[in-house]
């Protein structure tokens, strides 16, 4: 393969699923937020529904800053990133480059929602819109679990961009020494042919 041809196809790597998840986030996040019905929708009764909700914060929760500036820095480490990821292509792996689509396009399915919701919805402008979520793990710990018991197992309401980022962390997390690492076993199987001869005795 050709490096152009193999810079091209790391390129479609990383934006392939970028592209995917931006816009099945948007797709969902517009049908939930415009369509009553499904804002309040028991998917598997117990245990997943749609609840619509508009997070100022950041993920699980977490208001640290105004709207505005937590949108300010979402973007520049999402635009940080992307330039990072560009610059490393050449050395990359292809599940690498998958996993950093997935969080890159989850990254920018919420910015999105940052610079457009407030404007949308008549509440600001441009960095004060809220991130759409509505996708809510409603199951409620059994009494005999340790700390949980009656509790709900995961209390947060997120969207499709959270879960494309949560996924790819848990893929690198796993697999980060196939993805981060690939040529570790070999470069050492080289390293030590090359410093011990056939007869076995070290070369000077």
């Amino acid at each position: 393969m050709s490096i152009e041809s193999s810079h091209n196809a790391k390129l479609w790597a990383l934006s392939l699923p970028a592209v995917l998840v931006v816009v099945l986030d948007q797709v969902t996040k517009y049908l939930v937020r415009t369509t009553p019905e499904l804002q309040n929708w028991d998917l598997v009764p117990g245990l997943l529904s749609f609840h619509y909700t508009q997070n100022p914060g950041m993920a699980l929760g977490m208001d640290w800053a105004p709207t505005p500036v937590i949108s300010s820095v979402a973007i520049v480490v999402a635009l940080g990133l992307l330039v990072y990821i560009l610059k490393t292509l050449h050395h990359a792996t292809a599940g690498y480059l998958v996993c950093m689509g997935l969080i890159i396009g989850g990254a920018f399915g919420n910015i999105i929602d940052r610079l457009i919701m407030a404007k949308i919805q008549g509440y600001g402008g441009v960095l004060d819109g809220h991130v759409v979520d509505f996708i809510h793990f409603t199951m409620i710990a059994p009494d005999w679990v340790p700390w949980l018991g009656g509790y709900p197992v995961f209390p947060y309401i997120f969207n499709i961009a959270d879960s494309a980022i949560s996924v790819a962390i848990v893929v690198l997390l796993l697999f980060h020494q196939k993805f981060l690492h690939p040529q570790t076993r070999g470069d050492s199987g080289a390293h030590e042919a090359a410093e011990t001869s056939p007869e076995g005795t070290a070369t000077p």
